[in-house]
């Protein structure tokens, strides 16, 4: 029997890894793809968001083939989670051309393919390649991974010292398993901005991994699949901060909070005050669906730093409640202050 495909998606939260499967699939070019997604937070943001996109035949139920993990990173959960997933979307593989996994952004990669070694998967799947999303402006403006010169002297002084920090051990170890690195949000900074995250990320991939910048996860689903890379057989080729470590530890001050209430929100003064609020907290990350006063369509939000995206999705299904529900990611974050801060909203 043939071995599925599989393309994991990485990089670090919010790079974009949602938008470009919800393109990918709206132009799967009629391939049947199921999606794995793992998110950090109960709530299933980006699970749900895959599934209003609206491409299933009438008679496919989108459930099927969008799988969503919440209990945890897939690099902690492998035999817990994954596995028996896994295990059921095998099962269905002849009625399969591909799986795409995305991971939580606060993932490492090579657990995760580590399990495709494991014999019960292993005869049934093969992971053809590995795709980091970078978001070009976080990493160009250091709020990724500091400044980028500053790094690139401290490396030329002493390259023994370490400079980073575990924020930046994970995403070079997103770089470190990459077939191909996406740039996204690269229209937000100018020729030499980008320039000069192309030359520092040359100097953490190999020289065969490619740099491809795309908008809006627009990007042709041909450059996406196909690697053939079987990279669960070159591991040791990709290699990482955790290599030398029997368990790996992420760092216990990062959490989500999420927010669930019935009221709508002014789009505009919600996105403002949110903007507010990241500047005196430390937020990775922020996502979720608005109610918006007197409007039939569901909005969803996105926020990076202070960048916030909003566009509408679909409308609000009759069986479903109008409910805004937002999750928050970051350090050390309490419900209490998020809570009274959109209670304050008018």
């Amino acid at each position: 029997m043939h071995k599925i495909p599989v393309t994991i998606i990485t990089g670090f939260l919010g790079a974009g890894k949602t938008t470009l499967i919800r393109n990918l699939l709206q132009n799967n070019e009629g391939r049947k793809i199921a999606v794995l997604v793992n998110e950090f937070g109960e709530v299933g943001i980006d699970g749900d968001l895959l599934r209003s996109c609206q491409v299933c035949d009438e008679d496919e139920d989108p459930n099927n083939n969008i799988v969503e993990l919440t209990n945890g990173c897939l690099c902690c959960t492998v035999q817990e989670e994954f596995y028996p997933t896994m295990q059921k979307l095998l099962e269905r593989r002849d009625d399969l051309d591909s799986i795409v996994i995305e991971t939580s952004g606060l993932a490492l990669p090579k657990p995760l393919i580590q399990a495709f070694r494991w014999p019960e998967i292993r005869n049934g799947a093969t992971v053809d390649g590995v795709v980091t999303v970078v978001d070009t402006h976080a990493l160009a403006t250091g709020t990724l991974v500091g400044d980028l010169e500053a790094l690139e002297a401290q490396r030329k002084a002493d390259p023994n010292l370490d400079h980073e920090t575990p924020i930046e051990e994970l995403f070079e170890d997103q770089l470190a398993c990459a077939d191909l690195i996406l740039l996204t949000k690269s229209d937000l900074v100018d020729d030499l901005g980008l320039e000069q995250v192309q030359n520092w990320l040359k100097q953490e991939v190999s020289a065969s991994v490619k740099q491809v910048a795309c908008h809006q996860g627009q990007i042709d689903s041909a450059v996406l699949l196909g690697f053939n890379a079987a990279v669960e057989d070159h591991l040791d080729s990709r290699p990482s901060h955790h290599d030398h470590e029997e368990e790996h530890d992420h760092d216990d001050h990062i959490n989500s909070v999420e927010i669930v209430c019935d009221r709508p929100f002014d789009p505009k003064k919600l996105t403002q005050t949110l903007q507010q609020f990241v500047q005196n907290h430390e937020i990775y990350r922020i996502k979720g669906f608005v109610q918006v006063p007197n409007k039939p369509m569901r909005l969803v939000l996105q926020g990076v730093g202070n960048r916030f995206d909003t566009f509408y999705d679909r409308p609000w299904q009759l069986n479903e409640p109008r409910q805004t529900r937002l999750v928050f990611i970051g350090r050390d974050l309490e419900r209490q202050p998020i809570e009274s801060l959109l209670e304050g909203l008018n």
